[in-house]
């Protein structure tokens, strides 16, 4: 086992879904199976226009042969390991890249930068990781939310030996499954991404205490295998959650928000509904809630 990283695109021709599968061709197989049972880094190329750079990790369960595709495979990502970055992580800032393992001896970028599938070093990781999950700002709950202290340990000492780094990084991302330490990051992620407004009502109301009175939903419910990943993700008031949680109100592929034929006031309903009645959403289409989760929504949680 070991740490890698994957290069996916937000406009990739592949039949990726991060949080899912990651498609590719059989000269990876090898780098590939050996991230088996632990975990890798999605990296957007700097090519990419608006690039998220470093923006996610996730664990690797299986790989199997892709029947649809000859020649390729998928690499299935492990239920609930899939986590999106808070800060997404640039290949390079002002001191060093961030990646170490990519450059030659003379400290030059090798070719190693350009492979879609390569393994990288637990510093790195250590690196990446420290980076991604920053949270010098943390979002406050809602009031009446119990304020929840990160028990993950701090980035690892660089001067320690790399078994010891090792077993940190593997401490501290099997922390990062907690349920109670991904809700929260996911609803800084949410928030961040929303600019702390609700998608339905349109109102962005902040308390005294600078606590956002507004929630990160899941589309997907969480019990329902649904992924922390920002696409599967909105914003909502209380009130708001309420009604899509059970059902009365829903969103088109197209972000229409749609109101159930079952509800017993629906004018009360539409004048909750920002004027546009559209979903207000991220400029950034990879941020925006996926049609693959709003069907799911549709087909079981909405009542027609």
């Amino acid at each position: 086992m070991g740490f890698g990283v994957f290069i996916h695109r937000s406009d990739s021709i592949y039949d990726d879904s991060p949080a899912e599968r990651y498609q590719f061709p059989s000269q990876y197989l090898g780098r590939v199976e050996a991230c088996i049972g632990d975990w890798i880094v999605y990296y957007e190329p700097r090519k990419v226009a608006a690039t998220r750079g470093y923006f996610a990790i996730a664990k690797v369960g299986e790989v199997i042969p892709d029947r649809k595709a000859s020649g390729m495979y998928l690499a299935l990502i492990e239920p609930g390991t899939y986590l999106d970055f808070i800060n997404p992580v640039p290949f390079s800032n002002a001191e060093a890249v961030i990646e170490r393992g990519v450059l030659n001896d003379d400290g030059r970028i090798s070719g190693r930068a350009q492979s879609a599938v390569r393994p990288i070093s637990p510093g790195d990781f250590n690196r990446i990781l420290s980076l991604g999950f920053d949270e010098r700002e943390p979002e406050l709950p809602r009031v009446g939310e119990p304020e929840i202290v990160d028990p993950a340990p701090g980035p690892a000492d660089q001067h320690q030996s790399p078994f010891i780094i090792l077993e940190q990084e593997r401490d501290r991302v099997a922390q990062l499954t907690s349920r109670i330490v991904r809700n929260r990051l996911f609803r800084r992620l949410v928030l961040k991404a929303y600019d702390k407004r609700c998608a339905i009502t349109g109102l962005k109301l902040i308390n005294g205490g600078g606590r956002a009175e507004v929630d990160a939903a899941h589309i997907r419910p969480v019990e329902a295998n649904g992924p922390d990943i920002l696409s599967n993700g909105i914003a909502l008031s209380g009130t708001a959650h309420w009604m899509f949680d059970r059902g009365l109100i829903s969103l088109s592929d197209e972000l229409d928000i749609l109101v159930s034929r079952q509800v017993n006031d629906p004018d009360s309903i539409q004048s909750l509904i920002n004027k546009t009645g559209r979903a207000i959403v991220p400029q950034r289409l990879f941020e925006r809630p996926h049609p693959h989760f709003l069907r799911w929504h549709r087909d079981n949680c909405f009542k027609q």
